[in-house]
């Protein structure tokens, strides 16, 4: 039995809104009240707040190879996506930039607090080894000791292959699991198209068909700009009436951005049972939109925090744009306040991947935690600690990260890795 306790931090976030002190104490990878900690490993969390390990519920860390591209920044969606595939087309995505780019978008996420990512992957070239890729993704975050929830994506792919491809991923990195998730509860598989601006009604259903069979998850992403002007001049229809009509309104289903919907449209999403992803550093300082989250959670949607990937948002720092969240959150509505925007970081995030055991430092959830110091310059001052993590510091990272109940960053280093050894790697490659 491994028993490890987390002791002495100023504040321990248990969940959103609720606050505490003492001791954080965890068995076997699951967080325990009333443990006998006699020969417990100590962590000394003086000087920290104590939060959940953060669940970024949007990232696509393939791009994490494509960032700060020339002539990619600050263009409309209709130029910046053609912009990124001829960037993919060019660089030849194969399992090996699949997986060093993954191997450095998880560890930058690691070391930014991140236990979880939700990798929307969407670039998948026609008779190219897919499962090869799957392979990659996930060997990467196990070799770093993140968990990693794998969305075979689709944009534009033929949606029989596409289908084919998402069975053939789930029998490969899943053999003989229900549900999408590993036993240790490390890897997950879900399925996503693009959004009705890129893949039709098919895709849609045969992937839907696939999360059926195996009891996934389904995502895509709507209601960005493009995807509203392309629905209507495609189908003469907006993109939500269409995800209703294909069957996409449903508990089990994530939609990601959702910065042009209407207050209709927020009823029609809530009594549906979907869930929500915010990502608004992508959205915002591409031009793209800001989703309307006061409104989204007053109506009943959970909502979840994510980055979007590197050729849109150049960070993986989940934290920092919930930061972002946070100020923007003026604009579209009366400001969230910090613990709420930190709780869709971690729980929100977490419900809208249908796993309530992450996110959440309670009895019974796993053991992911970051312990953040909160005793230097760059908090002075600060008279709520927890509610200084997002205001003050914008680049703020963990002092030490806690995986399944594995430390895997301590002071602010890998330890599962070589952090110098997975730059170099991803920039030779990028260079060939």
């Amino acid at each position: 039995m491994s028993v490890l306790v987390v002791r002495g931090a100023v504040a321990v976030v248990e969940d959103t809104g609720r606050v505490r002190t003492g001791d954080v104490a965890c068995v076997d990878g699951t967080i325990v009240d009333g443990a006998d900690l006699t020969d417990a490993t100590v962590v000394d969390a003086t000087g920290c707040v104590v939060t959940p390990g953060l669940v970024n519920a949007h990232h696509h860390l393939l791009q994490t190879a494509f960032r700060t591209l020339p002539g990619t920044r600050g263009i409309p969606m209709r130029e910046w996506l053609p912009a990124m595939a001829a960037a993919y087309t060019s660089a030849g995505v194969d399992p090996e930039l699949t997986g060093l780019a993954a191997r450095a978008g998880l560890a930058e996420s690691l070391l930014s607090g991140v236990t979880t990512v939700a990798d929307h992957h969407l670039t998948w070239p026609s008779g190219s080894d897919t499962v090869g890729m799957a392979r990659a993704a996930a060997a990467a975050a196990a070799g770093l000791g993140a968990r990693l929830v794998f969305v075979r994506g689709a944009a534009r792919d033929d949606p029989q292959e596409a289908a084919a491809s998402a069975d053939a991923i789930v029998r490969a990195l899943l053999p003989d699991v229900q549900g999408g998730v590993s036993a240790d509860g490390m890897l997950q598989v879900a399925v996503g198209p693009a959004g009705v601006h890129s893949d039709p009604r098919e895709t849609f259903e045969l992937l839907g068909e696939v999360a059926a069979t195996y009891g996934l998850r389904r995502r895509t992403q709507a209601n960005e700009v493009v995807d509203v002007d392309i629905a209507l001049e495609r189908y003469g229809s907006r993109p939500i009436d269409l995800l209703d009509e294909w069957g996409w309104l449903a508990p089990d289903v994530t939609l990601a951005h959702l910065c042009a919907v209407t207050d209709d449209e927020i009823a029609r999403l809530a009594a549906s049972g979907v869930t929500a992803t915010h990502a608004p550093g992508c959205d915002v300082p591409m031009g793209w939109g800001v989703a309307p989250v006061r409104r989204l959670l007053d109506a009943g949607l959970a909502v979840g925090l994510g980055t979007s990937g590197g050729g849109s948002n150049d960070a993986g720092h989940l934290l920092a744009d919930a930061r972002l969240a946070m100020q923007v959150s003026a604009l579209v509505g009366p400001q969230l306040p910090a613990s709420e925007v930190l709780g869709m970081a971690a729980a929100g995030s977490a419900d809208g991947l249908g796993r309530p055991e992450l996110g959440r430092l309670t009895p019974g959830s796993t053991a992911d935690l970051c312990l953040w110091d909160v005793s230097g310059v760059a908090d002075a001052g600060v008279d709520d600690p927890v509610a200084g993590l997002l205001w003050a510091s914008p680049g703020r990272r963990p002092r030490t990260v806690i995986v399944d109940g594995r430390v895997v960053v301590d002071d602010g280093r890998l330890t599962t890795a070589d952090e110098d050894e997975i730059v170099s790697e991803l920039f030779e490659r990028v260079r060939r």
